[in-house]
């Protein structure tokens, strides 16, 4: 009787060892597909934003999160001066009609200059920030580039140049809780996008690499002067003309 027992508790032993298993099983499938499902979701959200007007940006909304209301108006690149895509293009990300999304030349020179900064300089296209601006969240961490690298490169895959920089304008940051060219053009400048003249445009420019430190109005000697390059990159790269075959 006392075998018997024994034999039965022995048997049930390894059914129960087995139950962790199967928990933990169920666990990977429905991370699995709770990841495919994101990744599906996020493949879709970018077709659709290849014709819909974007309504607002992962960065519009932590400023949102943040208590704070950020100023933003969609525009669409018909309603926009030649002046501001080139001006941006020129201060950005001057091969963006040529590459698909990652600028490895800038990459190699910044890797080799930076270990002589004290201020390492990036080498993100306006591709790069679109998907940033768009969907992530600040910051350098791996996982954070990683996305940024796949879902550039759908967005690449799925969106025609001129779209790439038509989102780029409308949800870029101008200056504290300023989003967009409508927004700035209409709060730095009292005028509409479309008549935003070349001075504008590329003091506009001059801040996106800082918009929380730099000034539109009124701009520093700093400001000034970047624009004043800005304005000469634009003539050098041919003025609008540069980017017609967008």
């Amino acid at each position: 009787m006392f075998s018997n027992k024994r034999f039965r508790s022995d048997a049930r032993g390894p059914r129960s060892r087995k139950a962790p298993d199967k928990l933990l099983l169920k666990i990977f499938r429905w991370l699995c597909l709770g990841m495919l499902g994101i990744v599906a979701a996020l493949f879709v959200m970018i077709l659709m934003l290849r014709w819909v007007p974007v309504p607002t940006s992962a960065f519009m909304i932590g400023h949102i999160l943040d208590g704070k209301k950020p100023a933003y108006k969609w525009v669409a690149w018909a309603d926009m001066a030649a002046t501001i895509p080139i001006a941006v293009v020129a201060a950005e990300d001057q091969r963006f009609p040529q590459h698909w999304g990652f600028d490895f030349k800038a990459i190699a020179d910044a890797l080799e200059t930076n270990h002589r900064r004290s201020n390492p300089r990036g080498a993100s296209t306006i591709s790069q920030q679109v998907t940033k601006n768009l969907f992530l969240w600040p910051g350098r961490s791996w996982v954070r580039k990683g996305l940024e690298a796949a879902l550039t490169a759908t967005i690449e895959l799925c969106w025609p140049k001129r779209r790439i920089l038509e989102v780029y304008l409308n949800i870029a940051q101008f200056g504290p809780d300023i989003f967009g060219v409508a927004a700035a053009s209409r709060h730095y400048f009292g005028v509409s996008p479309a008549r935003l003249n070349q001075r504008q445009a590329a003091t506009l420019a001059a801040v996106l690499p800082n918009p929380n430190g730099y000034r539109v109005a009124p701009p520093s000697p700093y400001i000034r002067q970047r624009a004043a390059d800005i304005q000469r990159q634009v003539r050098l790269l041919g003025g609008p003309a540069y980017l017609a075959d967008l």
